[in-house]
């Protein structure tokens, strides 16, 4: 167990991204997970997000909370529900708790109206002849445009993060992930350009836990440096160090690509 790292609390821990990030954290940090099953391996609270009550006791002591749990379903109440009310509960019971630091697991589904203007159709195509040198990116600073309710509700997750940030001082850090898949390889043009290793993923979560206390409000996408990338990685890099190890490098990929190749 280690001794000289923070606590830690994942929530979601029992999905690709929050099992990915909670795993790697434990190297160095004392984690413990909420989650609607136990972890095995890992201390659990077993509650659900949207019952603030249920959720409360898995908060004490900890420093830092990693908030990975969502619903990523087609039904509109439920997107409320959990990725709403239980966003917002999860906060709350953050700052009851005297917690330091939230880490946001937003997504680029904030962004994804764009995918159907071009250059940025044409890099989900991984047509290259399209696409203009040097290739565009959007960043954190562009006006979000979500597609669908999930999207949206990710925008409240941020927008109740910065409102944390301004009322209560908690330090919150929101990251729109890219594309994470359990074989840890993108299955379309499209995830080629807003791919996510696993390393690249338990990285960002990393670096998010432990940046400086002076970072109180950003926003950064976790993507992978792809060919086709058109989200930025240079705030990210600048604000928490975040550099991705991995990246696509052409499309179609052959059968045997590995994300990280043995050395």
């Amino acid at each position: 167990m280690p001794t000289n790292g923070k606590n830690v609390l994942v929530t979601g821990m029992s999905g690709i991204i929050g099992g990915i990030a909670g795993r790697d954290l434990s190297r160095d940090h004392t984690v413990r997970a909420l989650n609607r099953r136990p972890v095995e391996g890992f201390e659990t609270v077993t509650a659900d997000i949207t019952d603030l009550e249920a959720i409360r006791p898995a908060f004490t002591g900890i420093d830092t909370v990693v908030h990975m749990a969502a619903y990523l379903g087609p039904d509109d109440q439920q997107q409320l529900e959990v990725n709403v009310r239980g966003t917002h509960n999860v906060f709350e019971a953050a700052r009851e708790a005297g917690v330091k630091r939230i880490v946001f697991g937003s997504s680029g589904s904030t962004m994804h109206a764009y995918e159907t203007d071009e250059p940025f159709l044409a890099m989900t195509e991984a047509r290259l002849i399209d696409t203009p040198q040097p290739h565009p990116v959007l960043t954190h600073l562009d006006p979000p445009r979500p597609d669908n309710t999930y999207g949206a509700v990710k925008l409240f997750g941020e927008a109740l993060g910065r409102s944390f940030v301004e009322q209560h001082g908690i330090s919150v850090i929101c990251i729109r992930l890219g594309r994470v898949r359990v074989e840890d390889r993108p299955a379309t043009a499209r995830e080629a350009a807003v791919y996510l290793s696993h390393r690249d993923a338990a990285q960002v979560v990393r670096r998010c836990v432990d940046a400086p206390s002076s970072v109180k409000f950003e926003i950064v996408f976790g993507v992978s440096d792809n060919f086709t990338r058109f989200r930025d990685l240079e705030h990210a890099s600048e604000v928490i160090g975040y550099e991705p190890e991995d990246g696509i490098t052409r499309w179609p990929l052959p059968e045997d690509w590995t994300a990280s190749p043995p050395a």
